[in-house]
């Protein structure tokens, strides 16, 4: 009986070993299942699937469902947390909880965040394992009642410069600052409020809707570099509003500056002898493409546009009748006699016009047949020499160049002007009009394409490609690619070479040459002694006919035979004769 009684113990014994062993083993491959546990719920926290997260967890009485879903969308999205990876160090378990050590990294806003963590796996009422959650689960500094804050530490704008370090706008103590006002402000522009539009094209590009942005000019053009990177801090502040800790911290980055070509005392000069009239100044060195000057007048003052107008005051410079916002070195514009030399180019490269043809007519009006109705040719001076190619240069010839542009013909005419870029962007730093020969596809008739050979017709330049196309007469044919940004010891470079032939080039820039040695020439009052100037004036009509008496525009176009001191220069003022050109130019030599 005792023996039976002890086998009868040690059975029951074992049995409750196997028992006990088999729960403990159970309960071991439960808890040890919970590290999975808690990587799924981070997968979800990766994927913004909160409501999955939330049937993961255990909250206390005073913490509910909503307060949690926000909590975690607030936090983790407002700090642009992505990549979220745990990697598990220990696991401790009582009768009660089992405890996960685990290290957390992830990626912000404000750079990355690595941090020591452990989460609290208790049983539910349907005795499976639940993350017991509270706000220390995000952040372990981080109780209910606290909050994660991200500061933006705004970035310094670059400065614009000219090419001798001279600041054209920079940062003040509240506002930018443009020091040469309305000298430079159609170059550097002005910055303004982001718009909801603006910030909706730019999302993702580091703009908010505090942001500050380029509107106009250098502004507008370099705001990628110009601009810089805001700094970024993830904080924590307790309830009383006090920084407790910093999570991370990314120092924001200055803007580039942007230096330009400019030569601001050059730009002052010009601006202060033309600041009444309407037009512009191009000033460019032909050898690199510099540009040197760009004045539109009138002009306006960019820092009202940072101090802020009253309406009166913005009306007043709305809807004045001059436009002083309007930057007419970005427009196209009627050229009037500007253009022949470029008649000339194409028609001596083609073969379809030597130097040496002569046109033969009398008076000072013409039409090739009554086909043209009442349509008339009309030049201003008569003269007693040939009527050839030099002499139509340097008496701004009219009607020798409607004949010559009928020799050459629409389709050589049309290419030639393809080629050297018309009806195309230039590619220049600030967006520029394109030059066009037709308001259509074609030149529609024999008399426009007359009236296009002297620079009337439906011809339209910008002024920025013409002193492209004028370098290609000082450059042997070749058109210098014009260019707003300092660099040096930049390679120069061509918009088109081979524009014009060699020969052709040259013929042109020696009859430019005689336009203003000859007393004759159109171009004679700008004549420096001890300085060679090719230039030709021009007169564009605006207006629908003959009898109109609309505005005018005078041009005046010249460049220096000097390689010390390439200046070439595109000049225009509304309503004002070549005169008033010249003897603002005559002082830049």
């Amino acid at each position: 009986m005792k023996k039976k009684a002890i086998i009868i113990t040690i059975s029951v014994i074992v049995v409750v070993a196997i028992i006990v062993g088999t729960f403990i083993i159970l309960n071991n491959k439960k808890s040890e299942n919970l590290d999975e546990k808690l990587k799924q719920y981070y997968a979800y926290l990766n994927e913004h699937n909160y409501e999955a997260m939330y049937e993961m967890v255990i909250l206390d009485d005073n913490i509910s469902k909503d307060y949690y879903l926000s909590r975690n969308k607030n936090i983790y999205e407002g700090i642009d947390a992505k990549n979220i990876q745990i990697e598990i160090k220990s696991i401790e378990k009582d009768k009660n909880a089992v405890k996960i050590a685990y290290n957390t990294k992830m990626e912000t806003s404000a750079g990355s965040i690595d941090f020591d963590n452990t989460a609290e796996f208790i049983k539910d009422e349907n005795k499976e394992y639940k993350i017991n959650w509270s706000s220390n689960l995000i952040f372990p500094e981080l109780n209910n009642e606290y909050k994660v804050r991200v500061g933006k530490v705004p970035a310094n704008r670059g400065e614009i410069l000219d090419r001798n370090g001279k600041v054209l706008a920079q940062n003040g103590d509240d506002d930018r600052v443009y020091p040469y006002k309305k000298v430079a402000s159609h170059i550097t522009g002005y910055i303004q409020s982001i718009t909801a539009e603006e910030l909706e094209t730019l999302e993702g590009k580091g703009y908010n809707n505090t942001s500050i942005i380029g509107k106009a000019g250098i502004e507008k053009a370099y705001e990628d570099r110009l601009k810089g990177t805001e700094g970024v801090k993830i904080y924590i502040e307790n309830d009383a509003g006090q920084e407790i800790s910093t999570l991370a911290e990314k120092e924001g980055k200055r803007g580039e500056d942007i230096k330009l070509t400019i030569d601001i005392d050059l730009q002052t000069k010009l601006y202060e002898k033309s600041k009444d009239s309407e037009g512009f100044f191009v000033v460019m060195n032909y050898k690199t493409g510099e540009i040197l000057a760009l004045v539109s007048t009138p002009s306006y003052d960019a820092n009202k546009f940072i101090t802020g107008m009253t309406n009166e005051e913005w009306d007043v410079l709305a809807n004045n009748e001059a436009k002083p916002l309007y930057t007419r070195f970005t427009e196209k514009w009627c050229p009037g006699s500007t253009f022949k030399p470029v008649t000339a180019g194409i028609g001596l490269t083609s073969g379809k016009l030597s130097a040496d043809d002569e046109f033969y007519y009398t008076g000072l009006s013409w039409q090739k047949n009554e086909d043209w109705g009442d349509h008339k040719i009309t030049t201003l001076t008569g003269y007693s020499g040939k009527k050839n190619l030099k002499n139509a240069i340097i008496y701004s010839d009219n009607i020798y160049f409607a004949q010559a542009v009928l020799r050459i013909g629409e389709e050589t005419f049309t290419s030639g002007l393809d080629k050297i870029k018309f009806n195309e962007d230039i590619g220049f730093e600030l967006g520029l009009e394109k030059s066009q020969y037709s308001n259509s596809e074609n030149i529609t008739s024999e008399s426009i394409l007359a009236d296009s050979g002297y620079g009337q017709g439906q011809i339209l330049v910008n002024p920025i490609h013409m002193a492209s196309i004028y370098s290609a007469f000082a450059n042997d044919g070749n058109m210098i690619k014009p260019y707003l940004e300092y660099k040096d010891n930049k390679t120069v470079e061509y918009l088109v070479e081979n524009a014009f032939s060699k020969e052709a080039a040259n013929t042109v820039k020696e009859a430019l040459i005689e336009a203003v040695e000859n007393p004759n020439g159109t171009g004679h009052d700008v004549k420096v002694n001890g300085v060679t100037i090719a230039g030709k004036t021009g007169t564009a009509e605006l207006k629908a006919s003959k009898e109109d008496s609309g505005d005018t525009l005078g041009w005046f176009n010249c460049f220096a035979i000097d390689n010390d001191n390439p200046l070439l220069i595109v000049s225009m003022a509304k309503n004002k004769k070549s005169t008033y050109l010249k003897a603002i130019i005559k002082t830049l030599f």
